[in-house]
């Protein structure tokens, strides 16, 4: 079975989120991510890394404005500078917390931009990025989003970050494989994890619809879960969804997938 993260930043909400690694460690869970770490210093956050034995497996670069609608800002010409001060913002939370992935957010292309300078700006951007992050051992992933929960979003399906991947030409660039997402734009999924993981360092999970835990909808995760142990998948599995009710409870999913 592969090993699970849990995510604080939709998990364990019944607490703040200083508290979420507390309330992980105690649900059994060895590793967290998260969207971002920004909003507290990094000594406190590896303190309760360390406090609880935890390992961090991913954060997110700075998204710009989160609360105005930014959904991260690397496909944007115009924010470059921007974009380059939150990537040496990131290396310095990254480092300190030893988180082996930082994600790279595309971002919604604005209105009027032509896709084909956005491509640019991204491509250019990543480069930055993993550059910056490279002598440190730390690498970059890109997740393609789907387009239903966040409309024009610059990065929609895996062909695409494949094919932004092998442009920027970075050796510590990767794809972050969220599930859900990719259920939602129609992607075959088990063939793309057959076909894409070389290239894939983390994956995440949610059920569709809803964004709750697997087992409340359509998706077939005893299967897909059974096929990344075929593959040999050695990397972690982030439980970034919504849960159904109470966390706790629905964290019986674990178990019941194992049985099967």
């Amino acid at each position: 079975m592969p090993r699970f993260a849990a995510n604080l930043s939709m998990l364990f909400t019944e607490h703040s989120f200083l508290d979420r690694f507390a309330a992980a460690r105690a649900a059994g869970f060895d590793a967290v991510e998260f969207l971002f770490p920004y909003a507290y210093e990094p000594d406190e956050i590896a303190r309760r890394l360390d406090d609880n034995g935890l390992r961090l497996v991913l954060h997110n670069l700075p998204p710009g404005d989160w609360d105005r609608g930014d959904r991260g800002n690397a496909c944007d010409p115009r924010r470059m500078g921007e974009f380059r001060a939150a990537a040496q913002t990131a290396v310095r939370y990254a480092t300190r917390l030893h988180v082996p992935y930082v994600h790279c957010m595309a971002g919604i292309v604005p209105r009027g931009l032509d896709l084909r300078r956005a491509r640019e700006a991204y491509i250019v951007n990543l480069q930055y990025a993993a550059d910056l992050l490279a002598p440190h051992g730390i690498g970059v992933t890109i997740e393609p989003i789907n387009g239903h929960d966040t409309p024009d979003y610059f990065l929609q399906d895996s062909t695409q970050a494949l094919d932004i991947i092998a442009a920027a030409d970075r050796p510590n660039l990767y794809l972050q494989y969220d599930i859900y997402h990719m259920h939602r734009m129609g992607e075959p999924v088990a063939q793309r994890l057959r076909d894409s993981l070389p290239s894939i360092r983390h994956i995440q999970i949610a059920d569709a619809p809803g964004r709750h835990e697997p087992g409340t909808g359509e998706i077939d995760y005893p299967g897909l879960l059974a096929l990344l142990d075929e593959l040999g998948y050695d990397g972690w599995v982030g439980c970034e969804y919504r849960p159904h009710g109470d966390t706790l409870a629905g964290l019986d999913w674990r178990r019941v997938i194992q049985i099967r």
